[in-house]
């Protein structure tokens, strides 16, 4: 069962809180700027409540969010290269918002509108018009997240999407997450991701090619802590300042070139463990890719406490199709056609490890 409390002390310029409480009083908080996850309460083994998430000590700071923290982000999460792509043999120019990368929608992306809040019974239902032209994105999209927290501390992220033409789409949530609440990094979270292989990145964070985890520092087949991974002598570790990259998640079977979106299966997909607090976050999702990020740019960055956020302090791990996949033989399950509707699901469960 869901629980749904509206809060009235809300910020100005329009910015308004929302807070889906389940019957434990686990709380997750959730604004209707880029309809970004605000905070995450939850206990430790002990019952002591914490913020499990990144973020501003003053909404108003969202309105900027560079480094989009906990924001639904899109058209196109994660990197298009150069910000170019050709779709129905007509070529496309995005923002280029990271060098000559476009990441996550531009400059005036998802995560820094003002979505629309619908009523539903569910839960927490957020709506945004993305005009045709913005980024430099064809079509007019009208986008949807419904977020659903029940009392098992799961919270269910579920994502439609229309367009009246052609378009990229790739959505996904940018929550950095720390379990043990800030008290330290997360080097000493334990995590393991369900996939046999990973995309490899040039010098510029675009993939270049897909490898096997097997024997890398990639493998995470068997729960392993992320900060001794972190000091593995390894080219791609290098390239990122840490973990950015896609995992291959296994499933029934990838589209095959020229193939449109295959529907996958709800299915569990990742698991992080921080001994300290005993906090378990497990993650599954529909999508074909899981971006493991973190935190390699936190450094400096002013969040909630006295002191800046530092690398290392938080992670993602973004469910998304690939990165650049609209320029890949696989570029037509990324796109949105008239008449289609783009579905994604994707949860995160919050408990205590016995």
């Amino acid at each position: 069962m869901t629980h749904f409390t509206l809060s009235h002390t809300t910020a100005a310029n329009g910015v308004q809180l929302y807070t889906l409480r389940n019957h434990t009083g686990m709380r997750v908080t959730i604004s209707n700027l880029g309809a970004s996850m605000i905070n995450w309460w939850a206990p430790d083994r002990y019952g002591r409540e914490a913020d499990v998430l990144l973020g501003f000590a003053d909404v108003q700071q969202y309105q900027h969010n560079p480094a989009y923290f906990g924001a639904i982000v899109g058209r196109w999460g994660n990197r298009i290269a150069a910000g170019r792509f050709s779709l129905d043999g007509v070529a496309h120019q995005l923002d280029c918002n990271e060098g000559e990368n476009h990441l996550h929608g531009g400059v005036e992306g998802f995560h820094r509108q003002l979505w629309q809040v619908q009523p539903d019974p569910e839960g927490l239902r957020l709506m945004l018009v993305s005009p045709a032209g913005q980024a430099g994105f064809p079509g007019t999209v009208m986008a949807s997240v419904l977020y659903r927290l029940d009392d098992e501390g799961q919270l269910r992220i579920d994502y439609t999407a229309t367009s009246d033409a052609a378009t990229p789409i790739n959505l996904t949530s940018h929550a950095y997450f720390n379990l043990n609440g800030g008290a330290s990094d997360i080097r000493d979270h334990i995590i393991a991701i369900d996939a046999d292989a990973y995309l490899q990145v040039d010098a510029k964070l675009i993939p270049v090619g897909r490898a096997e985890v097997a024997g890398s520092a990639f493998d995470f087949r068997q729960p392993a802590p992320i900060g001794p991974r972190l000091d593995w002598p390894d080219p791609q570790l290098k390239l990122a300042g840490g973990f950015d990259h896609c995992y291959c998640l296994r499933s029934e079977r990838e589209p095959a070139p020229g193939e449109g979106r295959i529907a996958q299966a709800l299915r569990e997909v990742a698991t992080v463990y921080e001994p300290g607090s005993g906090r378990e976050l497990r993650v599954s999702t529909t999508e074909i890719g899981l971006q493991f990020y973190s935190g390699n740019f936190l450094s400096g960055v002013e969040g909630r406490g006295e002191q800046p956020y530092a690398i290392h302090d938080g992670f993602c791990l973004e469910a998304q199709s690939y990165p650049d996949q609209v320029n890949t033989p696989l570029r037509e399950a990324v796109i949105l056609r008239p008449g289609q509707v783009y579905r994604q699901t994707t949860a995160y469960r919050l408990g205590v490890r016995d």
